[in-house]
């Protein structure tokens, strides 16, 4: 086997290698239920809370396994019998429970269950298939507890000419009046939490925000096999020394996380396509800190500094809660690396530049699949020195091949000598043996980016091509571009110069077929991808080969002897 031909396998084996691995685990997971039981409260609201469970604080110089357990719970032993707070605006509906606060079930009016239901996508939830909460408290003079709010009433909705809606939930703690406020915005996913503090005593009093994200360890519903892909499902933090850091659900039960006081930051719990993150004031010093609570749930959290409140005097104290879609543009307004959940993995420097291109392509077209074709178009106009290097050399080989063969047939038994007349051989036809191999490495990167790119884009969920595709997001329902591609495939094989080991042909003669079938799976935007990638290839192919082959001074130097 030539050295060039062992050097183009070793590429390709290792992407077939890098596509078993995403394979196995895409579809080597238990499916999940897109559809979770959801059990109704008393005032019909998709919640069975019975949280119990304190906001617990650390100190910030305890060790990891010395957790303070602050507000100490006094809720109801039946908590589904309360009246939830029923929220409404054009993307969030929300449940508030008046019992501290808490944000217990949001769903998402604009992004829906499967593309064919009417059911909105729910983000957060407490019920028997799922228990994700977004929760706030007040830690009162060193004292934590959970405050039992009594709102103005039970249903607000967003009105049609109206920007902004607040409600407040009110309360009177040992002299100090409390407002609980949470404030949304119109087609805005983030929602400003604030307290307003009266202190009617008359001594001075400290308070201090706390905010925690809690969920137990059940599986993506945005993710697995029912949506052929499987992507990042933990937690995260971000401060001004670590931009991004992952804190994965294991870390988190075992405690394994160091508390952190910083400047600004966030905490957030992420999942495919969407995240839930508090993001405090980013002008002040907050401490973060990992825990579980009675439920075995991990909760990342975060607490604000402690500030005085004078005696007859007020205090506000607030943060911002964000639960929606992986949509840089809104993620970045929240908080400074936000954006960064968009989890694109190593290759986040390439595919970076590729989403940012996507999208400008996308404002113009207004269609995601149309984007991707002219994205390809695009990349391949930047890669067409690279594959125009290794087609003209395939070229070059394929069209001497015969003499290469007759000097092999020649020298078989001196290994030495066939090696030197080849050598020769190269130097006068100027065929560089590598010419071939070293563009496509250059390649895979870029493909590698791809995917991941648009793994986690989740403005490709739910967005129609054409024709049959209807979701970018998930797998072609008729698998006919994955037999598109093969067939690409295939023909771009036919014009590559035939591998003179006999194993080695047949290898790269199954290689359309492992992909075909690797390629069943993928998500319709990643394949579209492929096929006009390929489609392209092998026009651009077929025209260098066609010019080396008619060109008379290719082969004009052959050795005869």
């Amino acid at each position: 086997m030539d050295v060039k031909r062992l050097l183009l396998l070793i590429p390709l084996a290792v992407l077939a290698y890098l596509l078993v691995v995403q394979w196995n685990q895409d579809y080597g997971q238990t499916s999940v239920d897109s559809t979770p039981e959801i059990t109704q409260s008393s005032n019909g609201s998709p919640i069975n809370s019975n949280d119990s469970d304190d906001l617990s604080v650390p100190s910030s110089s305890a060790p990891q396994n010395a957790i303070s357990e602050g507000m100490p719970g006094e809720m109801e032993s039946n908590a589904s019998s309360r009246d939830f707070i029923a929220v409404t605006t054009d993307v969030l509906d929300v449940r508030i429970d008046p019992h501290g606060g808490d944000i217990v079930y949001a769903a998402l009016p604009q992004h829906k269950l499967t593309l064919d239901s009417d059911r909105n996508y729910v983000l957060l939830s407490d019920n028997s298939s799922r228990s994700y909460v977004a929760r706030s408290g007040l830690q009162l003079d060193g004292q934590a507890s959970r405050i039992a709010f009594t709102p103005e009433r039970t249903e607000y909705r967003l009105g049609n000419n109206e920007e902004q809606l607040s409600v407040d939930l009110t309360a009177e703690v040992n002299g100090v009046e409390v407002i609980k406020r949470l404030t949304f915005e119109r087609g805005n996913y983030a929602v400003n939490v604030s307290y307003y503090l009266a202190n009617n005593t008359e001594s001075p009093v400290s308070a201090r925000f706390i905010g925690q994200l809690a969920r137990d360890n059940s599986p993506d519903p945005s993710s697995g096999v029912a949506m052929g892909m499987n992507s990042y499902l933990g937690a995260a933090y971000s401060t001004p020394d670590a931009r991004y850091e992952k804190i994965d659900f294991d870390a988190i039960q075992s405690r394994n996380f160091e508390n952190r006081e910083a400047q600004g930051g966030w905490i957030a719990i992420i999942q495919h396509y969407f995240v839930s993150a508090w993001a405090p004031a980013q002008d002040q010093q907050n401490l973060y800190y990992v825990t579980t609570d009675s439920r075995d749930r991990n909760v990342v959290a975060f607490a604000g500094p402690t500030s005085s409140v004078a005696a007859n005097g007020e205090a506000t104290l607030s943060a911002t809660l964000y639960m929606g879609p992986k949509v840089q543009d809104y993620l970045e307004q929240v908080a400074p690396n936000l954006r960064l959940t968009v989890d694109y993995g190593w290759l986040w420097f390439i595919a970076n530049p590729l989403f940012w291109l996507l999208d400008k392509i996308h404002d113009i077209v207004g269609n995601w699949g149309w984007s991707i074709v002219l994205l390809t178009v695009l990349v391949k106009l930047v890669l067409f020195p690279l594959s125009a290097k290794a087609y003209k050399s395939m070229a070059r080989m394929r069209k001497l091949g015969p003499e290469m063969q007759r000097l092999k047939e020649m020298y078989g038994d001196d290994r030495q000598k066939m090696s030197q007349e080849m050598m020769k051989f190269y130097q006068k036809e100027k065929i560089n043996p590598l010419g071939g191999c070293l563009p496509i490495l250059v390649q895979m990167p870029v493909f590698i980016a791809l995917y991941w790119m648009l793994l986690e884009s989740v403005e490709l969920r739910h967005a129609p091509f054409i024709f049959w595709i209807q979701d970018l997001s998930v797998k072609d329902p008729y698998f006919i571009l994955p037999i598109l591609m093969g067939i690409s495939m295939f023909v771009q094989q036919m014009l590559n110069p035939t591998p003179p080991d006999p194993m080695q042909a047949k290898i790269m003669k199954m290689l359309p077929i492992i992909f075909t079938f690797f390629f069943l799976w993928f998500p319709a935007g990643l394949v579209i991808y492929w096929v006009v990638n390929n489609i392209i290839s092998v026009a651009q192919q077929y025209l260098i080969t066609r010019n080396i082959e008619n060109d008379p001074n290719v082969g004009k130097g052959l050795r005869t002897k």
